[in-house]
C-alpha cells in the first residue's frame, strides 16, 4: 500500500508541476512576448513519411531582423488548420525567440487538466495514507 501511495503522490506531483509550469509559460509569453506574424510551412516529406507532420514549421522575423523557424507548439487540426502558406499571429519571447505562443491557441484547458489531475492524485494519496491501517 505504501508503494501505491508513493507512486500516486509522485505522479500527482509531476502532473501538478507540469500544469503549473505550462500556465506560467503561457502567462509569461502573454506578458513579455513580442507579437509577430509567421508563415506556416511544411517540411518536404521524406521517403519514410506517409503524411505531413502534425506540427508545421512557423517562420517569422524578430524585431532584431533575425529569421526564426520553429515547430508549431500546437498541431494542425480540422477545427484550427495550419495550412502551408497561411499567416498566423504569434508571440515570441525576446530572450529566446524559439519559445512561441500562437494567439488564440494557448491550450490553457490542457494545463488546467494537468493541475486538476495532479491535485486529485495527491489528495487520493493522502487519503489512502490516512485510511490505510
Amino acid at each position: 500500500m505504501i508503494a501505491l501511495v508513493f507512486f500516486l503522490a509522485l505522479g500527482g506531483l509531476g502532473a501538478y508541476l507540469a500544469g503549473i509550469a505550462g500556465l506560467n509559460g503561457i502567462r509569461h509569453l502573454e506578458e513579455v512576448g513580442e507579437p509577430a506574424e509567421a508563415l506556416v510551412r511544411y517540411r518536404a516529406p521524406g521517403p519514410d513519411d506517409t503524411a505531413p507532420p502534425p506540427h508545421p514549421l512557423l517562420q517569422f522575423t524578430t524585431r532584431t531582423a533575425e529569421v526564426v523557424e520553429v515547430f508549431s507548439p500546437v498541431a494542425s487540426s480540422r477545427a484550427h488548420p495550419l495550412r502551408p502558406g497561411a499567416l498566423v499571429r504569434l508571440r515570441y519571447d525576446p530572450a529566446d525567440p524559439r519559445q512561441v505562443l500562437l494567439e488564440g491557441r494557448q491550450r490553457r484547458g490542457v494545463e488546467r487538466v494537468f493541475v486538476l489531475l495532479g491535485v486529485t492524485a495527491l489528495l487520493t494519496a493522502v487519503v489512502l495514507l490516512v485510511v490505510s491501517p
